[in-house]
């Protein structure tokens, strides 16, 4: 005589306290596992998993670790049985957003007062990154930020920093000063040779611009180092 299979319950057969988005509206984010707010962005589950255990399996996948799940890129996610398109985008959509809250100046016309104020304005972006990419930070006389964006993206050890470019948006801004950044995957944060003769190239264009480089940060994971500083500028 054949076993027959017990069915899993699906999520709206849950009693209703117990359900994500039910438990988020009554009891608070705060009350839902990670598993539970991660099933909510993914809407649905498999034939063979629900919403919940799905999420659990993406879970497991990072070891249980939401700075291990950022760093997923669509090829990290299709990995996964019953995570398609959709749901791959929803999760890095809502990582994204959170760099960029993270990152953003909490009002219009942040002042940049020091090396760990323009640190925590970019880093969110770059820590967790597995390849080098720079970025300039555009302030004015009061140094107040003004403008940021991307400049170059490149391999594990190396990116470009390209002064004419840095230059141009600088001046098309009417920025005063700038800030370069870019970061070490491998974690160590200390500049090599070429890192020093990038930097000291980009403040010899910026004077004739009558631009200030006011200082080269390198993210390095949850470190950073500031030529400023060091004495390095």
């Amino acid at each position: 005589m054949a076993i027959e299979k017990r069915r899993r319950p699906a999520i709206h057969e849950w009693e209703s306290e117990e359900r994500p988005r039910e438990k988020f509206l009554t009891k608070g984010a705060y009350a839902l596992t990670n598993a539970e707010l991660l099933a909510i962005l993914i809407r649905s589950g498999s034939p063979e998993a629900n919403a919940v255990e799905l999420a659990r399996e993406i879970l497991r996948g990072a070891d249980n670790n939401l700075s291990e799940l950022k760093k997923y890129n669509f090829d990290n996610f299709k990995k996964i049985k019953g995570i398609g398109l959709g749901k791959a985008l929803s999760i890095m959509a809502a990582f994204e957003l959170c760099k960029r809250l993270e990152s953003e100046p909490q009002r219009t016309g942040m002042k940049i007062y020091s090396s760990e104020n323009a640190a925590k304005a970019i880093a969110p972006f770059l820590k967790d990154l597995s390849y080098e990419e720079c970025w300039a930070l555009y302030l004015n006389r009061g140094n107040i930020l003004i403008g940021k964006e991307r400049i170059s993206t490149g391999g594990v050890c190396a990116t470009v920093m390209d002064s004419r470019i840095i230059l141009k948006s600088a001046m098309s801004k009417l920025a005063s000063g700038i800030i370069l950044v870019h970061n070490h995957p491998s974690g160590n944060p200390y500049p090599g040779n070429e890192d020093k003769l990038q930097t000291q190239r980009l403040k010899k264009s910026a004077q004739i611009c009558d631009i200030e480089l006011i200082d080269h940060i390198i993210i390095a994971g949850q470190k950073y180092f500031s030529f400023l500083d060091e004495g390095l500028l």
